[in-house]
């Protein structure tokens, strides 16, 4: 690999709060926030809004997402039709 050209290849958490998960592994992203890992180490953490916790599939539980509103720009756009 080329050197200077890549980001940077580092430990990162990420987590869950819906599902109660979190979880470390490598990642290019990177974040302010941090959070102190089981090994007594702080690493960046990264919230994501769905994990194999908390998803549908593999919960066998519905659950409504309605991120950033898309619900109602949904009915903006359509209209509520009974």
């Amino acid at each position: 690999m080329k050197p200077g050209i890549h980001p940077a290849y580092r430990p990162v958490v990420f987590r869950d709060k819906v599902g109660d998960l979190a979880f470390l592994t490598r990642s290019t992203l990177t974040s302010d926030r941090t959070v102190e890992w089981e090994d007594g180490r702080t690493y960046p953490v990264i919230d994501v809004e769905i994990s194999s916790a908390s998803h549908p599939f593999y919960t066998g539980q519905s659950r409504v997402l309605d991120t950033a509103g898309r619900v109602e720009q949904f009915r903006r756009r359509y209209g509520d039709r009974h």
